[in-house]
């Protein structure tokens, strides 16, 4: 006796998945943005205003890079310090620090030059320096290309009030030059990178086990507990790595209901596919099982799995239209009325091939592959970064690579 038709019928009902995974995320977003109003209404923001330490590990200029520093120099809130961190005197990025000390003398705008080489990350090994010689003990790491509103550290600080709390960060939205390459990967950021997030927020009883690089806020207290951003220099996937320790100390991770925005070059394709890899790679080396399970959220290949396996044209319709319409919702849901990114609605056409693209490159994240990071690339090993020689060296792939 045959057993296709069994396979087929078990390959049709796993093609339902991600529909049910897009029903859980529109109930995810409106759980959390639900209460947005309220919790604001009765936190005390107002009242608690620690003083803050803003870290900024700098590596190369961003687009509109003046005005994403500024934008932290705008922040309706009492006392905080801006540290930027670079590696030399020759880094591009001097100037426009230097001007923006210039031009927001009353705030406390520090410029440091170079850091221990600890480890492997760049960035990290900055944070080491930035941790030691910041003033305030709550301190907000971010990355360069971060644009943020003027309530970023009252809605940041909020949390904090609670002393179980022990780290705080963001969802982020994209802001593009509208290039299409740049589009895919913003549009990507609201519809598909922060439903997962919200997901993972339910389920974990309204509180995450990581953070996301964007915006990483804690305490020097709570960094001395973890072994300090030292701990962290050979780690691929710090912000995971950080939030995960923080939680497995007991303390809660928090997910700010105020995104911020990151802004993106004008993109060559390659540049988005290679982003978008490196991105998929660091589920992949932090959480095996959830990198793997993103299958289950792949609508638009399930979808035609179910047409093509379908011998009805009810089916058929059903499997086009539960796509179309669970997804557009759900994307509408997250992006466009939670995270209010208007990206998505004027680009809400772009769905369909953007999940071709996400779907293309997860496929990629299986094969073993070099991290590009600006002008570097590295292997992963064992969830820490080993540089990949200069030309010339030895370029063997090192053992056990995962």
């Amino acid at each position: 006796m045959s057993v296709w038709p069994a396979i087929r019928d078990a390959l049709i009902v796993l093609a339902v998945a991600p529909f049910g995974y897009y029903l859980v995320a529109i109930f995810a977003a409106w759980r959390f943005f639900r209460d947005e109003s309220s919790e604001t209404a009765g936190s005390s923001s107002d009242s608690f205003t620690p003083p803050v330490s803003i870290l900024k590990p700098i590596r190369g200029l961003d687009r509109e890079t003046y005005e994403n520093y500024a934008s932290f120099c705008r922040q309706d809130y009492p006392e905080y310090e801006i540290l930027f961190c670079v590696t030399d005197e020759k880094e591009p990025a001097v100037d426009v620090i230097k001007q923006i000390a210039r031009d927001f003398s009353e705030k406390t705008v520090r410029l440091l030059i170079g850091a221990e080489p600890l480890g492997a990350s760049d960035k990290v090994n900055k944070l080491c320096r930035m941790t030691r010689e910041a003033m305030h003990d709550l301190v907000i790491v971010s990355d360069s290309d971060v644009r943020v509103e003027s309530d970023f550290l009252r809605s940041v600080v909020a949390p904090f009030a609670d002393p179980k709390v022990g780290g705080v960060t963001c969802l982020y939205r994209g802001l593009t030059d509208d290039s299409p390459a740049a589009n895919f990967e913003a549009l990507g950021n609201s519809t598909d990178f922060a439903p997962g997030v919200l997901v993972a927020w339910l389920f974990g009883g309204r509180k995450l086990d990581f953070m996301l690089g964007a915006v990483m806020a804690t305490t020097k207290k709570h960094l001395a507990e973890i072994g300090g951003f030292e701990s962290l220099v050979d780690y691929f996937c710090d912000d995971y790595e950080l939030g995960n320790r923080i939680a497995a100390r007991g303390y809660r991770v928090e997910l700010s209901r105020h995104p911020v925005s990151i802004v993106y070059p004008r993109e060559k394709w390659g540049d988005a596919f290679r982003h978008q890899l490196r991105w998929n790679l660091s589920i992949r080396y932090s959480r095996r099982a959830g990198h793997a399970g993103l299958i289950f959220t792949q609508g638009l290949f399930w979808a035609i799995v179910g047409m093509l396996l379908t011998q009805s044209w009810p089916g058929l319709l059903a499997f086009a239209a539960g796509y179309f319409l669970l997804r557009y919702d759900m994307a509408l849901a997250v992006g466009a009325r939670g995270m209010k990114d208007k990206l998505v609605r004027r680009r809400l056409e772009m769905l369909p091939p953007r999940d071709a693209f996400a779907f293309t490159v997860w496929i990629a994240s299986f094969f073993p592959q070099r991290i590009h990071w600006r002008t570097e690339q590295f292997y992963v090993r064992a969830k820490r970064l080993i540089p990949v020689p200069p030309d010339g060296q030895s370029n063997t792939v090192p053992p056990n690579i995962s």
